[in-house]
């Protein structure tokens, strides 16, 4: 079992802010292609859609933000998804919740998706995802700035691994789009 420390931040912000602040698709679409995942998986770009039209509905963006922090310091990089299941899979039930409840647009999380296992994602077939309800894009993909996110909103300047271990500690970030009063995660 690795043992970690979770501290998690909200934020709410207007969402024309957020977007206007924090949105850069051009580069941001441009570091998506250099991943092996850019065009492979339904949660990466490129999207069949201009994806600023899924935001516009929404006047509000709560941002949430958790800073794991490993007892072991000196955990190797091949243990990172390992550390990050637990708060991934709480972040992003909570997230699904919320976005329910409240009619809302959630973006979750970069990289493997959990749903499928092993199996390949079913876009690498040309078909649609076998799980909708729970596959979220991410803010990257949606062309946000994460770091600045966590620096300017939720005050978690991200560091980044200088070798084979994981850094001293990890950022992961994810939001809601809505409406209405301000939510409570």
């Amino acid at each position: 079992m690795i043992v970690y420390e979770a501290q998690q931040v909200e934020a709410i912000v207007e969402r024309e802010r957020y977007v206007r602040e924090f949105r850069d698709v051009a580069t941001f679409e441009a570091c998506c292609r250099e991943c092996p995942n850019y065009g492979a998986r339904w949660g990466c770009p490129p999207f069949d859609h201009d994806t600023l039209n899924d935001l516009l509905p929404y006047k509000k963006a709560m941002i949430v933000g958790v800073k794991l922090t490993p007892r072991d310091q000196r955990m190797p990089m091949e243990q990172v998804y390992d550390l990050m299941r637990p708060e991934l899979e709480r972040l992003n039930g909570r997230l699904l919740e919320l976005e329910r409840e409240n009619q809302g647009f959630a973006l979750g999380f970069v990289g493997k998706c959990e749903r499928c296992g092993n199996a390949p994602c079913a876009r690498k077939q040309g078909k649609p995802c076998r799980h909708p309800d729970v596959v979220r894009p991410s803010l990257e993909a949606y062309g946000f700035n994460v770091s600045k996110t966590a620096s300017e909103l939720l005050g978690i300047d991200m560091v980044w691994s200088m070798g084979k271990n994981v850094p001293r500690y990890l950022t992961l970030v994810c939001g809601l789009f809505f409406n209405g009063p301000d939510l409570k995660w």
